[in-house]
This record gives structure tokens, C-alpha cells and sequence, in this order.
């Protein structure tokens, strides 16, 4: 009897990914932040300088809406640059929001002075540093700053639904509505052009974008 050999496909091993943000009163220290961000065994996947609007660091922290300090909180973010990371490692949300700290770097300085937020933060509202809180707050976060990345794994079934209705549909359906009105004589192409221009989670990239290869 001849050996039958079975083949199986390598093993997909999905490795954690967060979402980093250096504020704007950090920017100046972006370089030395990110030297601890390798040396603490993360590595960078995507990384861009932009400079976000009030509108989109409203949709960004829309979350928080509501909240007394939510009007604060898209001004200053919205007052100069940003570095958006995307972080991968071992459980990569939890091991960066112990690395960054409490949010008040006040109370950082005082129960984590080693933290990120203690060393680069000020208050409770310049505190330096974001990280995603939780994997469903991470995916949302990475397709804001970059929007052309696939997150695995793929959403399926109930929860792809769910996404399609409260990220896809709406701007189709707008996009279709317009192209009715319009009638271009290449629909394809005018609807592909539209939904390039009116993405809503596109944030605004300065001219000088910086995009780093994963280091090693």
C-alpha cells in the first residue's frame, strides 16, 4: 500500500494589533517615543503624520460625545499633527495601555511615573499619547487613520452585516442617489472617483506623509 501523504496548509497565527496615536504636545519627542515603542517589543506596521479636523476627531472620539470635556478634547487634537501607529505584538492592546499609562498624566506621574503619560504627559487632556481600549475599539480605530488597510480577521456573517450597514451602505447610497442626479456618461467611473473623494473615514494627510516599512 503506497504512503499516502497528507498536505495541510501552514498554520494562520494572527498576532494583536492596536492603534497608537502621539498627541500634538508630544510630536517633538515622536522620534524618541517610538525608539521605546521597538525597544518594548512592538513593531510599527503602518505609520503616517496627518493633521486631523474638528469634524473627524469628532467622528474619531464619537464615543465620547457627549461628555463635559468632548469640546476640549477635538480642539486639541484638532490644534496641530498627529502620528497614527499601527502596533503588533502578543497582545498588543493590553501591553500598550500599560506602557502608556493612566489617561490623567497627573495621576500617571504619581502611580506609574515609568508610564509614557507620566514622562511626555501634562493633564488629564494633554496626556501625550492614545491607545486603543479594547479589539472591537482597535479595528474601528485602524480603518480611521488607515483606511486602505484589511484588519484580520475579515468580519463574517452577523458581525459583516453590521459593518456594511453602519460604515458601507450610507455613503453607497448617497454615492447612488448623487449618480442618478448626475448622469455621467461612465458611471463606474464617476462612482468609483465619488466614493474616493467623499470616504468619510479619510482623515486629511499633511503633503509630507510619512509611511514606515515594519521594522525588524
Amino acid at each position: 500500500m503506497e504512503n499516502m501523504e497528507v498536505c495541510m496548509s501552514d498554520p494562520q497565527i494572527y498576532v494583536e494589533r492596536t492603534l497608537a496615536l502621539i498627541k500634538p504636545d508630544a510630536i517633538n519627542k515622536a522620534e524618541e517615543i517610538e525608539d521605546i515603542i521597538i525597544r518594548s517589543g512592538f513593531s510599527i506596521l503602518q505609520k503616517r503624520k496627518l493633521h486631523l479636523s474638528p469634524e473627524q476627531c469628532s467622528d474619531f472620539y464619537a464615543d465620547q460625545f457627549g461628555k463635559m470635556f468632548f469640546p476640549s478634547l477635538t480642539a486639541f487634537m484638532s490644534s496641530g499633527p498627529i502620528i497614527a501607529m499601527t502596533l503588533s505584538r502578543h497582545q498588543a492592546i493590553s501591553y500598550w495601555k500599560e506602557l502608556i499609562g493612566p489617561s490623567n498624566s497627573m495621576k500617571a506621574k504619581e502611580t506609574h511615573p515609568d508610564s509614557l503619560r507620566a514622562i511626555y504627559g501634562t493633564d488629564d487632556l494633554r496626556n501625550a499619547l492614545h491607545g486603543s481600549y479594547c479589539f472591537s475599539s482597535a479595528e474601528r480605530e485602524i480603518r480611521f487613520m488607515f483606511p486602505e488597510v484589511i484588519i484580520e480577521p475579515i468580519p463574517i456573517g452577523q458581525a459583516a452585516k453590521d459593518y456594511l450597514s453602519l460604515f458601507v451602505n450610507p455613503t453607497l447610497l448617497a454615492g447612488l442617489t448623487e449618480l442618478c442626479k448626475q448622469k455621467p456618461a461612465d458611471p463606474f467611473t464617476w462612482l468609483a472617483t465619488w466614493l474616493l473623494k467623499n470616504n468619510p473615514n479619510k482623515p486629511d494627510v499633511l503633503d509630507k506623509v510619512i509611511v514606515e516599512e515594519p521594522r525588524d
